[in-house]
């Protein structure tokens, strides 16, 4: 035991004589360098002296053309910066799509053969821990991760490294994001509301009957029979966020579950009191009923779930509605725009409840973690990366490479970042406040960067934010944050939300083994349902089968774990 914490100590003063304080203390790439004993700490920033080499999973959306010409996912700005500034070359391990990544995080698990870093989830967490093949990285965030990452970390209140704990040890890097993610708007092309004399959908009658225009009234005006009212999930999103995916879903149907008080693959508190699963309830099964009615009727795309990426429909202005988190400009909008410079994408905290509510579902503030490979030499190099990326965010244009090729991206935000950012925007352009007045607050890393340049791309009157008051050609990367900002964010500060939360994000013992396959059986049965291949009764066998393959098991664990 004593050899044991000679070795750590030792292990310790190795890695605080990395900082770039002392370029001579500096390890080579893959050499053990005696140093002296210094009590300088590590630099969460330091580069190396050689060059050292990462090889990661990196996820790689093949539909994702922002790169500029003559980059790839390798040779990128964000890969560049990683090398200019800290002399690290990263390199891919492997790479896969978005509905591929997963699996190939699992293969990599089940083989034992990882990259020295990559992006987990947490079923994926768990199973790494389990299997004993990544790095304690307890002591590397301690002395390595830069006090904005920790301060943002530390105002989760403790959930984000709660979520990578066990046995007393930090086994990954959490993500710390803004609760705006969690929240999935419904955009509306309102040039097409404006051509047919529509005004956005407050109800679910009222959100049918839209639909049925924009499908049947022509709304873009070419005298062809080719607009969709409603996108729908693709091959690499899901029917509704869950429990352990809680965020940033696109095209699903989320804001119809919700505002029917329908809350699939959350656990909620049932009447007794005690924990019941969201998706095996009478409110569930009503919101299947009018999804599949909306479909059988042509109201949602046809090609729902065999779409490659429903994104190209709103680029291509096919689409005149979806649903999906704040920060849609940096996704197929921007392209929407620039391709029809009228396409008006607005956003609406829509449609209510039958009260008139708005009643969304909300998510945990960390969702996903970097893990490093257990005999990689240099783990604190990941934490690095992840320093890097949260101090210079500002730099990157998503114009030219979307923030999704930074490695080993995780997202780093106050809980409300994007609620503070909308209102200081506001402030700016009513001249109330000046952008100096919002210089001295680090957490929030780009809003210098965003009330200095909105005027760049914003036009007058400020208080409009339809599309033709805007300039997105002056500095596209700035529109597409201040567009996030000012329409996407907008409706969380300005309308009450009603949310309603998980009573975990987490997984209990039984569903390491079950959930997989409960989880597939009920993606199975809803999307069926919902384009009539199955009947709208399945659903009563669909709860009895869920139950029985585990379902009320861990719903005892999903009760021990809420009652302690």
């Amino acid at each position: 035991m004593l050899r044991k914490y000679l070795f750590l100590l030792l292990f310790v003063l190795v890695l605080v004589a990395c900082s770039d304080d002392d370029a001579s203390s500096k390890p080579s790439d893959g050499e053990e360098t005696e140093t002296e004993t210094s009590s300088e700490p590590a630099d969460p920033f330091g580069a190396y002296e050689e060059t050292l080499t990462i090889a990661i999973g990196q996820e790689v959306d093949p539909s994702d053309t922002s790169l500029q010409d003559g980059d790839t996912p390798l040779d990128n700005q964000y890969t560049r910066h990683v090398k200019e500034n800290l002399n690290i070359e990263v390199e891919h391990a492997f790479t896969a799509s978005p509905s591929n990544y997963d699996q190939k995080v699992s293969l990599a698990i089940a083989s034992n053969d990882l990259p020295d870093a990559m992006v987990v989830g947490p079923v994926e967490l768990r199973q790494l821990v389990e299997a004993d093949q990544i790095a304690d990285l307890t002591e590397i965030y301690e002395n390595y991760a830069s006090p904005a990452i920790k301060e943002i970390i530390d105002s989760s209140d403790g959930v984000a490294l709660e979520n990578v704990t066990f046995d007393g040890k930090m086994m990954a890097i959490p993500n710390s994001q803004a609760s705006a993610d969690g929240v999935h708007n419904l955009w509306i092309r309102k040039d097409w509301l404006d051509n047919l004399g529509l005004e956005p959908p407050k109800t679910i009658e009222e959100f049918k009957e839209v639909a049925r225009a924009f499908v049947e009234q022509d709304p873009d005006g070419n005298g062809q029979d080719d607009t969709i009212g409603l996108a729908g999930p693709d091959t690499s999103n899901k029917l509704y966020a869950n429990f352990l995916e809680s965020t940033n879903n696109l095209y699903g149907f989320d804001g119809i579950f919700s505002a029917l008080h329908a809350y699939p693959g959350y656990w909620l508190e049932g009447d007794d009191g005690q924990p019941v699963y969201g998706s095996i309830l009478p409110e569930t099964k009503e919101a299947l009923s009018v999804l599949r009615d909306m479909y059988s009727e042509g109201l949602i795309d046809p090609e729902m779930g065999v779409r490659e990426d429903s994104g190209e429909s709103v680029i291509s202005g096919n689409t005149g509605m979806f649903f999906g988190p704040f920060w849609m400009p940096y996704g197929p909008i921007t392209d929407a725009v620039t391709n029809n410079p009228e396409a008006n994408w607005q956003s609406y905290a829509l449609p209510l409840d039958a009260n008139g509510e708005y009643t969304p579902h909300l998510s945990t503030t960390t969702t996903q973690f970097v893990v490093v490979r257990k005999d990689y030499e240099h783990p604190e190099a990941a934490m690095k990366i992840l320093n890097n990326l949260l101090a210079n965010e500002s730099e990157f244009d998503p114009s030219i490479g979307g923030p999704g090729y930074y490695p080993l991206r995780l997202v780093y935000a106050p809980a409300d970042e994007m609620e503070v950012t909308t209102v200081a925007l506001r402030e700016v352009l009513a001249g109330t406040k000046e952008p100096e007045d919002f210089y001295d607050m680090p957490a929030y890393k780009l809003l210098k960067s965003d009330v200095d340049t909105i005027h760049e791309v914003k036009l007058e009157p400020y208080d409009n934010m339809d599309i033709e008051y805007w300039d997105p050609e002056a500095n596209l990367g700035q529109w597409t944050r201040a567009y996030s900002a000012l329409v996407g964010t907008a409706p969380l500060v300005d309308n009450e939300i009603n949310g309603v939360m998980s009573l975990i994000y987490s997984q209990t013992e039984t569903m390491e083994d079950r959930w997989v396959n409960l989880k597939k059986l009920e993606d199975e049965t809803f999307l069926k349902i919902i384009m009539g291949t199955e009947p709208l009764d399945s659903f009563d066998q669909f709860v009895e089968n869920w139950k029985s393959q585990g379902g009320e098991q861990i719903t005892e664990e999903v009760a021990e774990v809420v009652n302690q």
